[in-house]
């Protein structure tokens, strides 16, 4: 019986010396981890609960660098929207600056009617911007939900058409509408659809050479305008907050129009997309029939 327990007190004691060795070798690892180092957590105790102990170890900390990885990443994106939007924003208020000392120190009472009209002009394009940009936080929130019903797609078309009528009369040019069935009808939102199409038409007259194609094929709806010459779109990056295909974005652009669009009908449970094809751009944006 003695020898029996002193044969079971030593396999104890070797075990106890083994799991010592054991927890040892994890610590070190751990504080080369702590240093930087990028290896996962071994064992050589080949036991259960050391073996579930690494595997563990080593889940916790793949989430934590992915956290870490999630958070820098967050951080650059931050300070590209915090530099893009101070950009966007100085912009028009420089201009309006400018033309305030003008018509301060004119005395011609058409210059200074002038230069008020081109302040009051500069003033709607930054209220534009910040409202696309508190559009924009609010759509990327989580908590943010879109009510959807069955809505008719032509008349909203036509609104928003008539709405910016105006800047179709500046540039000289008419908007192409095709329907197939102006009678449609879709899965979505009357006010999102009406953001959805504004911003696609004043994305075509910002950035294109003017005139605007709108198709409908189907529950699809197609926003075809030229490019200019010399801009080389990626269209896998268009609908990125303050993607610029031109390098320096246009006035009046706040740099998340695409951006809203693209959010606006995921929630809808469509798809956007974009192809050019020689110096057309084509944005499809495809929406559930009802």
């Amino acid at each position: 019986m003695i020898v029996i327990i002193m044969g079971l007190l030593a396999v104890a004691i070797i075990q106890l010396f083994r799991f010592h060795k054991g927890l040892d070798a994890i610590s070190r690892q751990l504080e080369q981890i702590e240093k930087g180092s990028q290896i996962d957590i071994t064992t050589e105790v080949r036991s259960k609960g050391f073996l579930r102990l690494c595997r563990k170890l080593n889940r916790v900390l793949e989430k934590s660098k992915a956290d870490e990885n999630q958070f820098l990443r967050s951080q650059i994106q931050l300070k590209e929207t915090v530099s893009a939007m101070a950009h966007d924003i100085r912009t028009p208020l420089t201009s309006a600056s400018g033309y305030l000392q003008m018509m301060a120190e004119s005395e011609d009472k058409e210059k200074r009617e002038r230069y008020q009209e081109i302040i009051r002009q500069r003033m709607d394009e930054l209220k534009n911007m910040l409202e696309e940009l508190f559009l924009y936080t609010k759509l990327t929130s989580e908590g943010f939900e879109l009510e959807c019903g069955k809505v008719a797609v032509f008349p909203i078309l036509s609104e928003c058409l008539i709405g910016i009528y105006h800047a179709f009369q500046e540039k000289g040019v008419e908007p192409e509408v095709e329907f197939e069935e102006d009678t449609i009808h879709v899965e979505g939102s009357v006010e999102g659809l009406e953001r959805i199409f504004r911003n696609l038409i004043q994305n075509a007259l910002i950035h294109g050479n003017g005139g605007i194609r709108i198709q409908q094929r189907g529950n699809d709806f197609i926003f075809s305008n030229e490019i200019p010459e010399g801009i080389e779109l990626d269209t896998d990056r268009m609908f990125e907050r303050f993607y610029k295909g031109d390098k320096t974005r246009r006035k009046g652009s706040s740099g998340v129009g695409l951006a809203i669009a693209k959010e606006l009908v995921l929630r809808m449970g469509g798809t956007i997309t974009a192809h050019v094809e020689g110096q057309i751009l084509h944005i499809t944006v495809h929406l559930k029939q009802r």
